[in-house]
């Protein structure tokens, strides 16, 4: 059991207490805690290893950490795992978990939260336990597009043309906003089912065209406005050819047929009511009255896991495209302004040729993000589902137990690749046999080392409804 007093070693400020050193021969976890610099999260992470791992374990007491430094974070949660997150007791009384566990299940809990020195009763001279720290200093909400069993989200808002007292004009800014504007018709067209090139197709160019023509006066925009300009365009020229030679109005009808599918059905008004997806808002302090003088640090969730994949697809590009669009307006740090936090990241950065409407934004973000003090965290559970221009901008590591050599050799690759040096038979082999919750661990100072990740003060069982 590691003792109270080792308070003033975890909690460092700029250090995140992830858990301790592990000795494989042993079997066993050592004394010594494993802290990682949350500068080194400006250079991104991630997370591989196969169900049952202890990925969203990792990543929970990850979230735990940063947030306690003040930082905020956004979870995007397409399947609903990180909204445990929101479960914390400081009192650790069995009349809080219920009906979520029984009193056994509650003892076991406690226990295995005191064997890290969390959640007892310390006397006044041994500081503040952390678990009421969590709950006095951070803010979890919990926004569910689409749907209104949590904060619902009005994404369509975000077809609006930025505010330009955020900084971001066409007369300066006129790349961003193109850029902007192309992932929100890449993901419009993904939603209603329609494959279109950025730079080829008429559908693609067609839209991008009505929303910079729209953007450039200042117009807000809707649906149910760009329908109604799909058929009566607001310019009478695409390049050199007349509007009705580059796209006849009879198959622009069929264009604004598609999108006007969406807007009929029944589950699509969800899409329009509820509060805008604004990243100053999420980033801002929580001033509430509450014990923190300073605001309460913000953790926002996506929990996604009520969509189906292609709305998961349109919600998490538009989100994305916002964080870009912030981050070009931000002035360069080498301070983490905030961590976005990606659970499952499957499916929306695969590798060439498949192109989905999250992997660009996404990209931008790990390439670029470090200059605007925006972290990354991805979790996943093999290396073959990110596209290599991601894995290799991507500073900290954290490998759990793989099961199958293409795995294994490929997470070691992707190390090699961030240009990691190491000899691989020492650390392929322990890959396969790895316990739960220990994981290999390489930031991008230093050497590769093994960790058991400590327990989480959020509650991992039940399941929030």
């Amino acid at each position: 059991m590691i003792d109270p007093m080792i308070d003033p070693v975890i909690d460092q400020p700029g250090k995140l207490f992830l858990g301790r050193d592990y000795d494989l021969a042993q079997g066993k976890a050592l004394d010594a805690p494993f802290m990682l610099p949350m500068r080194d999260l400006t250079t991104h992470a991630v997370c591989l290893g196969m169900t049952g791992a202890g990925k969203t374990g990792l990543g929970i007491c990850l979230l735990e950490e940063t947030l306690l430094q003040g930082v905020p974070v956004i979870i995007i949660d397409p399947k609903g795992d990180i909204t445990h997150l929101a479960q914390s007791f400081p009192d650790l009384a069995p009349v809080q978990f219920k009906p979520l566990l029984d009193d056994d299940e509650v003892a076991r809990w406690k226990n295995g939260l005191a064997d890290w020195g969390i959640g007892e009763d310390r006397g006044e001279d041994r500081g503040e336990d952390r678990i009421q720290k969590m709950r006095d200093r951070v803010a979890v909400d919990v926004y569910t597009p689409g749907s209104d069993a949590g904060i619902r989200v009005n994404l369509l808002q975000g077809l609006n043309p930025p505010d330009p007292s955020n900084g971001l004009t066409w007369e300066h800014n006129a790349a961003a906003l193109r850029e902007r504007i192309a992932q929100i018709v890449s993901a419009l067209l993904d939603l209603a089912g329609i494959a279109s090139d950025p730079l080829k197709g008429r559908e693609h160019i067609l839209l991008s065209t009505i929303f910079e023509t729209t953007w450039r006066v200042g117009n807000p925009i809707d649906i149910n406005l760009l329908i109604r300009m799909i058929q009566e365009p607001p310019v009478s020229r695409i390049g050199v050819f007349d509007m009705n030679v580059f796209y006849p109005k009879a198959e622009r009808f069929d264009l604004a047929m598609a999108l006007n599918n969406l807007l009929a059905a029944p589950s699509f008004g969800a899409w329009q009511t509820g509060q805008p997806l604004d990243i100053p808002s999420l980033l801002k302090p929580l001033r509430d009255g509450g014990a923190s003088p300073a605001g309460r640090t913000r953790a926002s969730i996506f929990s996604l896991a009520h969509l189906s994949d292609a709305e998961r697809q349109f919600f998490i590009a538009l989100l994305l495209s916002q964080l870009v669009l912030w981050m070009r307006a931000q002035t360069g740090t080498s301070v983490l302004r905030c961590l976005v936090y990606f659970d499952e990241v499957f499916g929306y950065c695969p590798p060439f040729p498949r192109n989905p409407p999250s992997k660009t934004p996404l990209l931008t973000l790990i390439k670029q993000g470090r200059t605007a003090g925006i972290g990354m965290m991805l979790g996943t559970q093999n290396p073959a589902d990110l596209d290599y221009k991601g894995l290799s901008n991507i500073g900290t590591w954290f490998i759990g137990r793989l099961r199958t050599a293409r795995d294994r050799s490929g997470a070691l690759e992707g190390l090699e690749s961030a240009g990691v040096a190491f000899d691989r038979a020492e650390y392929e082999d322990p890959l396969s046999t790895l316990p739960p919750r220990v994981f290999l661990a390489q930031s991008i100072r230093g050497t590769p080392r093994f960790f058991q990740a400590r327990w989480t003060m959020s509650f991992l069982r039940g399941t929030r409804t």
